[in-house]
Order: C-alpha cells, then structure tokens, then sequence
C-alpha cells in the first residue's frame, strides 16, 4: 500500500522513509488498524524488545518497495540467518507481508485524511476512500506484488481472516462513526455493518482486475461511495424499519 512520498507515485518526490513501523500520528485514522486488530508481529515491532524482528521487517519493507518478490530464503541469507531463525524473529511469510502492507497503508490513510480535512460528512468519508483507492490502484509497486501473486494478495488483503480487511474495517468504522454515527441518515443499518460495506466497494473496484479481470477504477469506488452515502431521506411518517440482529463488521453477510 503506497506512500505518496514514493517517487514512482504522482505526486511524490522521494522513497518513503524507512523508520521503525511507521507509527501513525496519534488521534489519525490510521491509528486504528493494529490497535483494533493486532497481531504477533504488529506487537513485537511495536514493543521495543524484539530489534531482531523489526531489522527484518525493514528488510522486506525494502524489497517490497523496490518491486522485489519477498523470499524468506534470500531475506534470511541477506540477514546473514538460517530460515528457522527467521520464522522465529516474525512468523511466516504471510505474517511479514501483511505488516508490510499495513505499515505502507499507515501513511497513506493519513494522508487521505489530511486532505479531506476541509470536508465532512458523507463527502469526508467518500473522499478519505477515494484517494485511498486512487493511491493503491497509482503504485506500481502495489500492483506489482497485486500481478506477481494474486491469489495470495487476496487473501492478505480482503478476507475475512486478514489482518489488514479487518484493520481496514475498523477504521472506516471509525470514520462512520465520526461523520454519520451510529445509525447513519437514521437507517436500520449501524456503523459496523456501513463500514464492511464501503470497505467492500472499495475492494471490489481496488481489485478489478483480480476479481472480475475489470479495470481497476478509484471514480467507480467514488460513484458507488456516493450513491451508498446520500440515500433519498426517509419518509418521516413512515414507520421505522427495525434493525436485524447485528452482524460484526469483519464477517461476511449470509
């Protein structure tokens, strides 16, 4: 997921800078995602005691960003290790790629949040998607990793057992929650499930091409971001429609 400080980015000059995770800007969106969803790596490259984990994590960062395949083999002969080893310092490939994603996905939120800070609303959040769609569909490093292994980024990136689908949930959640509340435009629809909904758009049109062999398109997301997010108002003398039984944000409706 892409920093616009990447210089294959438009609107970027330089690499994105490589420090410890990325930690994001206290208070941000991009906050959100390891603090609702963490995981056994997350917390080891947070936690201050594990130098170990967080040099190969900057490593595959590295790689990741120059376009380079993430081969635990050639990561581990880089890191002067054996392959036990560094499964020990952060678990499996799968786990190394997901805080790889994340931590490129962390500056990016914040700065789509950053530029839709004039706004609010239902625009606030179909802009912060949007220019979250448009950044990931833009990187070619992205969407080289997204062609070099698809079956595999599905996965890491939109099932429900993912770290980063669920991360991504909670925090458009968040965002819901802050511009619309809890039963947004007074539907029987709550934060929750709103969020896995535009989480899924975003998906489907980040995703074309993998999932339908479409085009990848961040003004489709946004057309359909705004027809979710400006429904006619409700009739005030109808009755209300009474809410089904809740349904958590990172399971797929039955």
């Amino acid at each position: 997921m892409p920093d616009r400080n990447d210089p294959s980015h438009p609107a970027g000059t330089t690499r994105p800078t490589d420090t410890a995770h990325h930690a994001p800007r206290p208070g941000s969106l991009a906050a959100v995602g390891t603090t609702a969803a963490p995981s056994w790596l997350s917390e080891r490259l947070t936690d201050g005691e594990h130098p170990d984990a967080l040099r190969a994590f900057r490593l595959a960062r590295e790689q990741f960003i120059a376009g380079e395949r993430v081969d635990m083999g050639r990561l581990a002969g880089r890191l002067g290790i054996d392959r036990t080893s560094l499964f020990r310092w952060v678990g499996n490939r799968d786990a190394l790629l997901s805080e790889v994603l994340w931590s490129l996905a962390v500056p990016t939120l914040q700065q789509a949040e950053d530029a839709a800070a004039d706004r609010s609303g239902p625009d606030r959040v179909a802009a912060v998607l949007t220019s979250f769609a448009g950044d990931l569909i833009r990187a070619p490093y992205f969407r080289s990793f997204l062609q070099r292994e698809p079956a595999r980024a599905l996965r890491l990136l939109t099932t429900n057992e993912s770290e980063i689908h669920r991360r991504y949930v909670a925090t458009v959640r968040v965002l819901v929650l802050a511009e619309l509340g809890e039963h947004p435009f007074g539907r029987a629809i709550d934060a929750n499930d709103l969020a896995f909904v535009l989480v899924r758009i975003s998906e489907s049109f980040t995703y074309a091409d993998l999932i339908s062999g479409d085009t990848p398109s961040a003004s489709r997301a946004r057309a359909a971001f705004d027809v979710v997010l400006r429904p006619e108002p409700a009739d005030p003398a109808a009755p209300p429609v009474p809410a089904g039984p809740a349904t958590s944000a990172t399971e797929e409706p039955s």
